[in-house]
């Protein structure tokens, strides 16, 4: 089975790049446990900066929903307890962290996105969380991490009336760091990335865990929230209705 990801150096930042491109970069367990797992390899612990990234198509369209076909509502439950730690393992590296997005950032893939330090969107990027009208909620962090970012009203706004947002759109909002032109994403964080590395590390690392730490307390709350709620709507029939009209368009 070929790699889903790929993990290289660039000067002082890593580069993570997710390789699903056939899938518009769809989460599927087997991709967030090779994400998993590359966040404890060398080349991740020891760089002053990460770089998240996808492919021109997609940064992440979302969870692969064909992996719940057939699955009952329990065992759909016990899927994203087993699988739903990719956000907050990236939440949790300790050096300053990017995303460089382009095209479909949704579902999942925004909440991967929300869970690093800054976001750069090329003009075409899309965002939005799809959850609702399938019977669920985010539940990898988006929800408590929209509150956070953007207010309860903005919050509500994008995981209640799903529309999808553009690039200058999410500027406006907040919700991303900064827009630049097509195809520019990655090299315009790479800047942004080396920037910081030159700064004494010690005190980027330092400073990055006071900050997170100020909403350490509502964050675990929380989460823990997102995830009991997950919990029961997840064996729902609505849910398990919502899921097969989309897989079956």
């Amino acid at each position: 089975m070929p790699e889903l990801l790929e993990v290289r150096r660039d000067q002082r930042t890593c580069i993570v790049t997710l390789r699903r491109e056939h899938k518009l970069n769809a989460i599927s367990s087997e991709l967030e446990r090779e994400l998993c797992a590359a966040l404890d390899r060398s080349e991740v612990r020891e760089a002053a900066c990460v770089v998240l990234t996808g492919g021109a198509r997609a940064f992440s369209a979302g969870a692969d929903l064909n992996e719940m076909r057939g699955l009952d509502p329990a065992a759909i439950v016990s899927y994203y307890e087993g699988t739903g730690d990719f956000a907050e393992r990236v939440a949790g590296l300790p050096q300053p962290t990017f995303s460089a997005i382009s095209g479909y950032c949704l579902g999942g893939g925004l909440e991967l996105a929300l869970a690093t330090d800054f976001r750069i969107a090329d003009e075409h990027a899309v965002f939005g969380l799809p959850e609702v009208g399938l019977g669920i909620l985010p539940s990898s962090g988006g929800t408590h991490r929209l509150v956070q970012m953007l207010g309860p009203a903005r919050a509500k706004e994008l995981i209640l009336l799903r529309d999808r947002v553009s690039a200058p759109e999410a500027y406006r909002m907040g919700l991303v760091t900064e827009v630049v032109g097509e195809g520019e994403a990655l090299s315009r964080a790479l800047i942004h990335a080396e920037r910081l590395a030159a700064l004494p590390q010690l005190a980027a690392r330092v400073t990055k865990r006071v900050i997170d730490s100020m909403s350490e307390g509502a964050r675990s709350a929380g989460l823990e929230l997102e995830r009991l709620a997950y919990g029961l709507l997840a064996q729902t029939p609505d849910a398990e209705e919502a899921t097969e009209r989309r897989l079956s368009k």
